[in-house]
């Protein structure tokens, strides 16, 4: 299986240009779908250590249906296939352009969210202008176990969050742990409660905002990931999600440009423009670097070739 891996601000993705399953020939969510209930050993195999490391995301390379797109894609991680992923996005313009496939200026890229554009600016600088982002629901109270009340909004940037203000609380390295307990038990309530998309779209990532020392800045998120890792990116569709609360709550103006870090203090300059559907367009700016070019070997020997799955 060749693979190109790359990091995106610190969160690595992984694009694999062949050796993938066989998808069949539907509509990319409906690859996205038989991905999902059909193969999580090959997904298994490709992100989990030995071979992987935590918080990789892949992209699999797969013929666009747009034929203005330069490549369809599918997004997954080690614990769900995702709608969409925008480190990733960067992460695969940037490799792209490495194997020498597209060169500087604005290219199509086709995921099973929809279609999105991607800017090449240099080497390493790309531009993602995202499906449409919606605030769906604002100020929602949910009951957390060991935490008490937290209040929040449901939100889709591309995947679907849950985003809450942790004000008094330090966003930095140094809390990971507790970061990443309060967000996997809030996470947790919104399924219990059912704070959900209108289609029953369970929240898959968790935004804990929080304050950053950069004036530079307008917040430091910690950012959850379906596989229980956190970003360390500041999250392309959570960025998205983001700017669509903050739209909502009249705290940004159209075209307006802001500055998002994770919670390892890596960033994204965002800014959006009215959507057509009632919500916002965002595009946001990252930075990417490509890390390796290798062929994984699967051997039927090998007693890990489907990744160590045990998890503590």
């Amino acid at each position: 299986m060749h693979v190109v891996d790359s990091h995106t601000g610190g969160m690595p993705t992984r694009v694999i240009l062949s050796g993938g399953p066989d998808l069949g020939h539907g509509s990319l969510a409906e690859q996205a779908k038989l991905l999902a209930r059909d193969h999580q050993d090959f997904c298994n195999a490709v992100l989990l250590e030995p071979r992987g490391q935590p918080g990789m995301v892949a992209a699999l390379l797969v013929e666009p249906k747009d034929q203005n797109s330069a490549t369809g894609v599918i997004y997954f991680d080690a614990s769900a296939v995702l709608g969409m992923c925008g480190h990733g996005t960067i992460g695969l313009v940037v490799t792209l352009a490495h194997l020498g496939k597209i060169s500087h200026g604005t290219h199509q890229i086709e995921t099973p969210a929809g279609v999105v554009r991607a800017e090449l600016h240099s080497t390493h600088s790309v531009s993602v202008t995202n499906v449409e982002s919606h605030c769906l629901q604002r100020d929602v109270a949910l009951e957390v176990p060991g935490h008490g009340r937290v209040r929040g909004d449901l939100a889709y940037g591309g995947n679907w969050f849950f985003i809450t203000d942790v004000l008094d609380q330090d966003i930095g390295p140094q809390n990971l742990e507790a970061l990443t307990a309060l967000s996997i038990a809030i996470r947790a309530a919104c399924h219990a409660q059912r704070v959900e998309g209108p289609e029953a779209q369970p929240v898959d990532h968790v935004i804990l905002s929080g304050m950053s020392a950069n004036k530079g800045a307008l917040r430091r998120n910690f950012v959850l990931s379906p596989d229980d890792e956190y970003d360390r990116s500041p999250c392309g569709t959570g960025s998205s999600a983001f700017v669509a609360c903050l739209a909502a709550a009249g705290q940004l103006r159209p075209e307006e440009e802001i500055v998002l870090e994770s919670v390892i203090g890596s960033a994204y300059r965002v800014s959006y423009v009215p959507g057509s559907g009632g919500g916002v367009v965002p595009t946001l700016t990252g930075a990417a670097h490509v890390m390796a070019e290798s062929t994984l070997i699967f051997s039927p020997e090998d007693p890990f070739q489907k990744g160590i799955t045990f998890r503590p």
